[in-house]
């Protein structure tokens, strides 16, 4: 509750033409291998594998540009996480390789081009390697005799590309070390193969081979090796199957499928596999065992067993399982072909076929029965069964001259040899009142008027014995039918609809099927289906904000509806009635209130009606005003010498700030992230606010390094404005387009400096307060630089087992220059200074390095001291003029012994060139802000430095 400390100063300047297009930067969370640039265009950021991967997009631009992220991979575009895509940092916890590509980060505020960057992202990892054996005359002998070549190959899959290195028992094998082993990678590889050739094989081969796999460690993965002992009795796998082939079983019966191995060495490992897809969930594997238990027609398939020791080919056998089924038994009756009548008539032929689906098809047996009565093929009455390739599982039964004494039930029963499943029986009746079916639609039925919505139900009358299976289809055009397939069944002849939508208006087909009825030209009939809907109106929904005085003017317009005509309007606010009309010819109507006043706020709805409902247009007037837009781009926490509080400066600028009435203060509420109460105060506006124009107001006093919620409101003579909120934290600028840079070394992560690994031993992060108490006397500094024994610095200790020369280097961050016109005649000046404590007989030297982009291998000095400078801290100033991102490298140097140590402190870069004037080196020199076009740069002293 330190908010309670709060003390707000208030700096009010105008900046004129402050929108700025979008400008974007990626940085990483420093977890990565290795980064590098390549042709000063193309980062390539190295990750290992199941590592967390932290891309975050620096932005600038006003208003606050939008984020989104996106990926490539070869030629495809592959968006991932939804939740992920607008965010400002990208993070993908434990990566795969797959994950692997180039990542775009685009910005974008509607002014200007979007700004586009991208980093690739390479994934390393090392898979376990693999050891295969062959033989060069072939794999049929089963082992490996004398005279024979032996191939050992070995596979790890990786990246970067593995090297590998072979060992026999502790012997490390190289090309050339021993005349009978050859070493190569095969031509048709990129390698990721090795491998080693044991020609015309000795007793000495027999031994136990090991391959090394290794990338070289790099991302700290490790080597790893897989080892086969070669013998005389190598040999590669050969199984039997216990079962028959084919297998057929009726539903509900266990199965079990038995495979044994019948040679082999090293032991071969079995495996079941399912050449349909993976193995039914039920499956229990116990060994070359396999058993389904209560098996189902969905189980069936081919199943192979595998036996692979990774010598020579894999062995595999296999075995098909048959589901005994019988199922969609279905009958229709041909006339006589050679006659055009589709009745059936005494003396003349008739047809009956019956089919079903059948599994296994071999198995399938027909009966056929008259009035129950078993039926035999005669000249009359010729039982066939139709060639299974033209139409299976079919049999007919042909009547020739039909007789009176023909009619009656005929039954045709299909069923399978093997028995254990369910006949199918189908009757057909044969009379004199089997006829032809005729389609209808009854007269109210077409056209079918509807509302969306509702349910409906479109009819075909069925006449006819027997009646057959209608099918629905759309007649008018070629789309699916709301249950999703191009053809509905109905066995009634009526279709039911259920929310009915306005796209299914259009005219519907009904038709017979040749199943379950006469096999003649089929019969059809069409309805046509009206949906009617209320009218579709825009907009749907519109806020419009506006003073006191002034007038608005509301228009809502028809987009389409059904029926047309009848269309009337009525205005609301609110409850009340204001206005009611009817359309004539135009689409659209209007209301204007000529000057709003407080009772003229609120919602106007417009209601457009016809005979199916209404649609409706709101619009919410207001007078709020709308949310400020918080300004981003400058570098908001003040440069304060006070290690446990600091500043903030907060900027914003006001969105239309005349499209309401004149904003008379801001509502300001500041919490501690975590917290539920808010502090709030009030910030009195003098005069009106222009388009553009920046306000900044600093906030003191906020804890270190805690974060911070910070909401504003604009308030008007109407009340409360929109709100926007922002999260403020404490922390040194990451990679900046670099204005200023400020830092005391107070924070976790040292301001993102980081060790050189090239050095001999590292700087040391300290305070007094925190250092060991067995610390060496007579060198190093009593307190930070400002006098805190609290506060944080950098220092070199040179304690034993430190020798005299060696070097602890430390480098900053990387400052990327903003761009400049590449007809200008300068780069842009940069002050660069820092606090160094240099107190001890021993004192070595302290080096200060310039790191251009490009140029890794060359360090530009900067600056340098040696020997003691006394025990206070003094302060070094240099201007630099990079022409391209840079980094700082500072060097320190151990001197002939113990008391040697070095410190430095409150490191800044700051744009422009340093001040002629020393300094006093109590005092600290902080820009408030920095605008692109009119720079405002403000001095604040800090008059205490207690901590």
């Amino acid at each position: 509750f330190m908010l309670l400390y709060l003390a707000m100063m208030l700096t009010w300047f105008l900046s004129l033409g402050l929108a700025a297009p979008p400008t974007v930067r990626i940085v990483h969370s420093g977890l990565a291998c290795n980064i590098e640039e390549e042709r000063y265009s193309e980062r390539v950021y190295t990750i290992r594998e199941g590592e967390t991967l932290e891309l975050t997009c620096l932005v600038t631009g006003h208003p606050r540009p939008q984020i989104r992220w996106t990926k490539t991979a070869g030629s495809a575009s592959d968006r991932f996480q939804d939740s992920s895509v607008f965010n400002e940092t990208l993070r993908i916890s434990n990566i795969q390789r797959h994950q692997g590509g180039r990542y775009y980060c685009k910005a974008e505020n509607g002014l200007g081009s979007p700004a586009i960057k991208s980093i690739r992202v390479d994934v390393y990892y090392l898979d376990d390697p693999i050891v295969t054996v062959h033989q060069s005359i072939g794999e049929a002998k089963e082992q490996f005799y004398y005279e024979r070549t032996v191939f050992l190959r070995c596979v790890a899959n990786s990246n970067p590309p593995v090297r590998y290195s072979w060992r026999r028992g502790q012997e490390v094998l190289l090309q050339g070390s021993d005349k009978g082993v050859e070493i190569y990678e095969p031509f048709f590889t990129q390698g990721e193969t090795k491998i080693l050739k044991l020609k015309n094989l000795r007793p000495q081969d027999y031994a136990n081979y090991s391959c090394i796999a290794s990338v070289r460690n790099v991302c700290s993965i490790p080597d790893k090796m897989v080892s086969f002992r070669l013998s005389n009795k190598t040999a590669s796998p050969s199984i039997k199957l216990l079962v028959d082939d084919p297998i057929v079983v009726n539903p509900g019966e266990a199965i079990t499928l038995v495979c044994v191995t019948t040679g082999g060495e090293p032991a071969p490992s079995l495996t079941w596999v399912r050449s349909a897809g993976i193995l039914p969930e039920k499956t229990v594997l116990n060994g070359g065992t396999l058993t389904i238990p209560a098996i189902t027609s969905e189980d069936a398939g081919t199943y192979s067993c595998i036996a692979n020791n990774n010598v020579g080919n894999p062995a595999k056998k296999s075995t098909n399982i048959i589901v005994r089924a019988l199922k969609k038994g279905r009958f229709w009756i041909t006339p006589d072909p050679y006659h055009k009548d589709d009745n059936i008539q005494i003396g003349r032929e008739v047809k009956i076929s019956c089919q079903v689906e059948a599994i296994p098809s071999e198995e399938l047996t027909f009966s056929w029965f008259k009035n129950g009565r078993p039926l035999r093929s005669s000249e009359r009455m010729v039982i066939t069964q139709t060639d299974p390739d033209v139409s299976p599982g079919t049999t007919n039964l042909d009547i020739i001259d039909l007789k009176f004494t023909d009619f009656g039930t005929y039954t045709c029963v299909a069923s399978l040899k093997g028995g254990g499943i369910s006949d199918i029986s189908i009757d057909v009746n044969i009379s004199s009142s089997t006829v032809p079916p005729n389609l209808t639609v009854p007269q109210e039925k077409s056209p079918l008027v509807t509302r969306e919505g509702d349910t409906i139900e479109l009819q075909c009358q069925v006449t006819g014995k027997p009646k057959p299976i209608i099918l629905w289809s759309r007649a008018d055009k070629e789309v699916a039918m709301p249950d999703g397939a191009m053809q509905t069944e109905s066995y009634d002849g009526i279709l039911r609809i259920v929310n009915v939508s306005r796209e299914m208006t259009g005219t519907y087909r009904c038709q017979t099927s040749q199943y379950n009825g006469f096999n003649v030209k089929p019969r059809e009939a069409l309805v046509q289906l009206i949906v009617q809907y209320p009218p579709a109106v825009e907009p749907t929904f519109l806020e419009i904000r506006q003073g006191q005085g002034r007038s608005i003017t509301m228009s809502c317009r028809v987009l389409r509806a059904y029926p047309t005509r009848v269309l009337t309007y009525e205005w609301r606010l609110g409850s009340k009635l204001l206005r009611t009309g009817q359309f004539d010819v135009q689409d659209s109507t209007e209301y204007t209130v000529g000057s709003l006043s407080r009772d003229s706020y609120g919602i106007y709805n417009c209601n457009i009606i016809n005979e199916a409902g209404a649609g409706r247009c709101s619009f919410l007037v207001t007078g709020k005003a709308y949310a400020p837009e918080f300004y981003y781009d400058t570098y908001n926490p003040l440069w304060q010498n006070r290690p446990r509080v600091y500043s903030y400066s907060l900027q914003w600028t006001q969105m239309n700030p005349d499209a309401v009435d004149r904003i008379l203060a801001y509502r300001l509420g500041i919490r501690q992230a975590g917290q539920q109460r808010w502090w709030e105060q009030e910030i009195t506006v003098n005069g009106n606010i222009q388009k553009g124009e920046l306000i900044t107001y600093n906030l003191t006093e906020l804890i270190k390094p805690e974060a911070y919620e910070v909401r504003l409101t604009p308030i008007t003579r109407f009340g409360e404005g929109d709100s926007t909120i922002r999260v403020i934290k404490y922390s040194a600028p990451v990679n900046p387009h670099l204005r200023e840079f400020h830092c005391g070394f107070e924070d976790g992560n040292i301001c993102l400096f980081t060790q050189d690994d090239t050095d001999n031993f590292d700087w040391t992060k300290q305070s007094t307060a925190t250092r060991d108490t067995k610390y060496t006397p007579n060198t190093g500094p009593n307190a930070d630089r400002t006098g805190s024994k609290e506060g944080f610095y950098m220092y070199i200790e040179t304690s034993r087992p430190r020798l005299e020369g060696e070097k602890a280097r430390l480098v900053s961050p990387v400052f990327s220059v903003a761009p400049k016109n590449p007809y200008g005649a300068t780069n842009t000046a940069y002050c660069f200074s820092f606090y160094y404590h240099m107190y001890g007989q021993h004192i070595g030297s302290l080096n200060v390095y310039l790191r251009l982009k490009g140029q890794t291998t060359i360090e530009n000095p900067l600056w340098s001291s040696s020997g003691n400078k006394g025990q206070h801290w003094n302060q070094a100033r240099v201007n630099i003029n990079p022409p391209t991102s840079f980094q700082l490298i500072f060097e320190g140097i151990r001197g002939p012994g113990i008391e040697g140590d070095i410190a430095i402190d409150d490191v800044s870069i700051v744009e422009g060139e340093c001040m002629k004037s020393d300094q006093p080196a109590n005092s600290a020199v902080g820009t408030l802000a920095h605008i692109r076009l009119i720079p405002v740069i403000i001095l604040m002293s800090v008059l205490s430095h207690q901590r």
